[in-house]
């Protein structure tokens, strides 16, 4: 198949620095040309707490985005299976690329992306790389935070709309869980003229309309933090250190560089998509063409797991392989589902359970890879979310498998 380009997909040149970018972190350690993230540079201002104290914090009523996790670190056998993850998945995750980039264009043919910082970010990469490799445009794309019961940074959504088309701005995100990032956003951007409709490289919540895949399968990206991130943490929003006027905040890890695999996994990935080309011609109709609303199958899988495992709040299971290893990357984890036919692809998640002692329990019929469950802790936790509350609007989900209860062995 000919494509626009010969070979791996490279960035133009760089855009003319903006002044109202001031004070930002800019592109991270990416090339300026594939992102610009708005996010207020706070990488002089200590943020980070230990984990069960954030996660004690955190359950007595403080919001999450007030401080950071402290970064894991990896050491070399856990990378050697981020490199072998990598290796398997790049060109899943190149046709999942290909696939969302072309459902976006079909109603938007010159998009401009806006990707949800951070996870968000590297596929806001790749689809900016596939429109440039397939079709020859110099996308726009820039980062923004988005945080659960806080909303949308406004002030982006501000910058952004005062220079770009609202009818083209697209925005995109990594993977869905319980689709709670779905529903921020669609509160947040009501009225602005936005269409709210989020892009996605994997759907196994089934939340959205726009995928590469409902598949709940391994995004490398997942695996590790600003390492893979352009060295950018997760999104701050905190009132001693962010004004009203105020971009959200992030810090700039600079101090990582040397051991910084941002460029390298966008480059492994580009690198598949002359392997991937026809393929994403020959679906991308057919997945346009088929039934793609939301059943949010997801969210009653999550609710069923927490009557069966007397959980008193959704927020505390994290479904999927992205949120999984979120849970045990930066949170105190009490134990890990899996679904017995995905282990032999799960070795990262396993790997990191091992180290954290934390008890990984197969359970079939689970309609995600694995799921995380936080540990509650103290006597009588406190939660700042309503998601508890909260359920989608569907017509039925009643037809989701039943979730099992623990096993006798637990």
């Amino acid at each position: 198949m000919s494509a626009t380009g010969s070979g791996p997909a490279t960035p133009v040149a760089g855009r003319p620095g903006d002044p109202a970018l001031a004070g930002t972190i800019g592109s991270g350690s990416y090339d300026p040309a594939d992102v610009t993230f708005l996010l207020t540079d706070l990488s002089a201002v200590d943020l980070e707490r230990p984990t069960e104290d954030r996660e004690e914090a955190m359950q007595a009523g403080r919001h999450y985005s007030e401080d950071l996790p402290v970064e894991y670190q990896p050491d070399a056998g856990y990378l050697r299976l981020y490199h072998q993850a990598l290796e398997r998945s790049a060109r899943r995750v190149a046709l999942a690329t290909g696939l969302v980039a072309e459902l976006v264009r079909v109603t938007k043919p010159e998009p401009v992306l806006v990707s949800i910082a951070r996870a968000g970010t590297p596929v806001g990469i790749l689809m900016r790389r596939w429109y440039g490799w397939r079709h020859g445009l110099d996308t726009p794309h820039h980062a923004i935070s988005v945080i659960k019961d806080r909303g949308v940074d406004m002030n982006a959504v501000r910058y952004l709309t005062d220079r770009f088309d609202r009818e083209a701005i697209q925005f995109v995100d990594g993977w869905t869980g319980k689709g709670v990032m779905t529903r921020v956003l669609s509160e947040a951007v009501a009225g602005l003229g936005l269409d709210d409709t989020l892009a996605v490289l994997a759907d196994p919540a089934r939340c959205v309309p726009l995928y590469g895949t409902r598949d709940d399968f391994l995004i490398p990206s997942a695996c590790l933090n600003s390492t893979v991130s352009g060295l950018v943490s997760r999104t701050v929003l905190n009132a001693e250190h962010i004004g009203p006027n105020d971009f959200h905040g992030a810090k700039y890890y600079g101090e990582l560089a040397p051991h910084d695999l941002s460029r390298h996994f966008i480059d492994t990935v580009v690198a598949q998509f002359d392997a991937v080309a026809d393929e994403v011609a020959e679906t991308w109709p057919r997945l346009w063409a088929g039934d793609r609303r939301p059943t949010w199958a997801g969210w009653a899988a999550v609710e069923r797991i927490a009557a069966a495992y007397d959980i008193p709040d959704v927020i505390m299971v994290k479904p999927g392989v992205g949120e999984t290893t979120r849970v045990l990357l930066r949170r105190v984890p009490w134990r890990i589902l899996v679904a017995p036919d995905r282990v032999d692809e799960l070795p990262h998640v396993l790997a990191l359970a091992a180290d954290r002692g934390v008890e990984v329990e197969e359970m079939a019929d689970l309609p995600f890879s694995c799921v995380g469950l936080v540990r509650p802790v103290g006597a009588a936790p406190v939660f700042h979310t309503p998601n508890a509350r909260w359920r989608p609007d569907v017509p039925d989900i009643s037809d989701i498998p039943d979730v099992p209860g623990p096993s006798d062995a637990s």
